[in-house]
């Protein structure tokens, strides 16, 4: 028995009995004539980071079978603005068969299938966030001799009205049950439908953040995936983002993946667990149980390019209320054990399973950008020489809360993060070239990053905003459905 395949949720898992990385477009044709299926979905990300989506209807299997052959025609302009003009601005989007799901929503069944863009020479489009991610993950093996894994700690927020009875203890949310937690089922729901979809889910529960606010009361959630190969965490934190709006839509409910809604409260992050992987085998501990020198050297290249990275995981102005003391959210560069006042996080690891976190990100992210720019870090401090990263990463370890009092001179010797978009895109500026060795990210989809950051001029945001509630306020709605 295939252990990978056996209680599956997705149902082309289950009815193939293939693990999805082994679908051909023979088994989705035969999945499509025996169950039924009456429409195709291909669903991709575009410059905006959300989920697009072009519908098919199963006029025959012959037209099936083109759909999913060649893939279709859409308006590059639209969907890339920063980098693609009208007057030459077809893409084909082409579906990538280990991501079919069928819809857990649509009432006519439909099988949906994450696409890759070409352009018109049939290669992959140089702008497109997936395929940097490809050529990320492509130049650290090859530099390497490792596989870079990774998987994402998905936070939210979810609004309902207020309710009098059984009322929750302000930012005391954490692992809260029913009826102090009043969501709780529909986490439970997100999960099997985001499992539906292929999402591979370690646990969710409620988060800390919790609080009421114009006569709503807003809770906290984490979903928390598995390992795996880069790319796959990347569609898998899509996927489930759309699966939450969708749900929440349909329940009646509001979600917000916004990095911060009001100040004094716990805001949403979307931490990314690494870990480096030889054939087939966790290689982040060393044979002493203790880090590896391979996983501090990634860690040190994290840190080399931690500000930076804010550009790519941090991507809007309310993005940078969340990077503040005493929110368990970072706001220097350092890495310790356990340590969630770090930007680098080692937690606990079991044999086999050790990972070290990353927590500076939040969902505004282009999450394959972000996931190219985390392994390109990695990747750069394993091509340090090995006594540099070392020496880097024993430089910026941290074993304290450092924001603490009794601890502001460690503080004062730690890097700050970016505090605004602005100071980001200048931080990726300094160091792009790097970004784009390899032929990793294209000059030109930089350039688009350090407009779009820019265009903000929120240098002086933080001052302002400090004292004004109604400001605050106004930023809040302004992004309040980023990512």
């Amino acid at each position: 028995m295939d252990k990978l395949i056996a209680l599956n949720p997705n149902e082309v898992v289950a009815y193939l009995q293939k693990r999805p990385w082994d679908f051909t477009k023979a088994d989705l044709l035969r999945f499509i004539t025996e169950k039924g299926i009456r429409m195709i979905d291909f669903m991709y990300p575009a410059e905006d980071g959300r989920v697009k989506t072009l519908n098919f209807t199963v006029n025959n299997l012959e037209y099936a079978e083109t759909v999913l052959t060649e893939g279709e025609r859409v308006d590059g302009s639209s969907l890339f603005p920063s980098f693609i003009e009208a007057g030459n601005s077809d893409l084909y989007v082409v579906p990538r068969y280990r991501t079919a799901f069928v819809d857990p929503f649509n009432e006519i069944p439909t099988l949906c299938l994450l696409c890759s863009f070409l352009g018109r020479d049939g290669k992959p489009f140089d702008c497109a966030p997936h395929a940097t991610l490809l050529r990320a993950e492509k130049a650290f093996e090859a530099s390497t001799g490792l596989q870079f894994e990774a998987m994402g700690e998905l936070e939210y927020y979810v609004i309902t009205e207020e309710d009098q009875l059984f009322p929750a203890t302000d930012q005391k949310g954490y692992h809260e049950s029913e009826p102090f937690a009043k969501l709780n089922d529909f986490r439970r729901a997100c999960m099997d439908h985001v499992a539906k979809t292929g999402g591979q889910i370690k646990y969710g529960h409620s988060e800390v953040g919790n609080f009421t606010l114009d006569g709503k009361v807003y809770e906290q959630n984490e979903i928390e995936f598995l390992p795996c190969p880069v790319e796959t965490a990347a569609d898998q934190l899509l996927l489930a983002k759309w699966v939450i709006r969708n749900l929440a839509y349909k329940w009646g409910l509001d979600v917000s993946f916004a990095p911060k809604i009001t100040t004094g409260k716990a805001g949403s992050g979307m931490h990314i667990h690494m870990r480096l992987m030889k054939d087939g085998q966790n290689v982040t501990l060393g044979a002493d149980g203790r880090l590896s020198e391979e996983a501090r050297a990634a860690i040190a290249g994290l840190m080399k390019m931690a500000p930076s990275i804010t550009a790519f995981g941090n991507k809007n102005p309310t993005s940078y209320f969340r990077l503040v003391p005493h929110q368990e959210a970072p706001t220097n560069v350092c890495w310790g054990d356990c340590n969630r006042s770090a930007l680098v996080r080692v937690p606990l690891g079991f044999p086999g399973k050790q990972t070290f976190e990353m927590r500076s990100p939040d969902c505004s992210a282009d999450i394959y950008q972000l996931m190219a720019g985390l392994c390109v870090a990695a990747r750069i401090g394993l091509e340090m020489p090995r006594e540099e990263a070392l020496k880097l990463a024993d430089e910026t370890y941290v074993d304290m809360d450092i924001h603490k009092k009794e601890n502001a001179a460690r503080l004062a010797t730690l890097q700050q993060l970016p505090t605004c978009c602005t100071e980001s895109a200048d931080c990726l500026e300094a160091v792009r070239t790097i970004y784009e060795q390899a032929d990793v990210f294209r000059p030109r989809m930089i350039d688009g990053i350090l407009k779009a950051l820019r265009s903000y001029g929120d240098a002086d945001l933080h001052r302002e905003a400090r004292g004004d509630t109604k400001l605050m306020r106004k930023l809040v709605t302004q992004y309040f459905y980023c990512g």
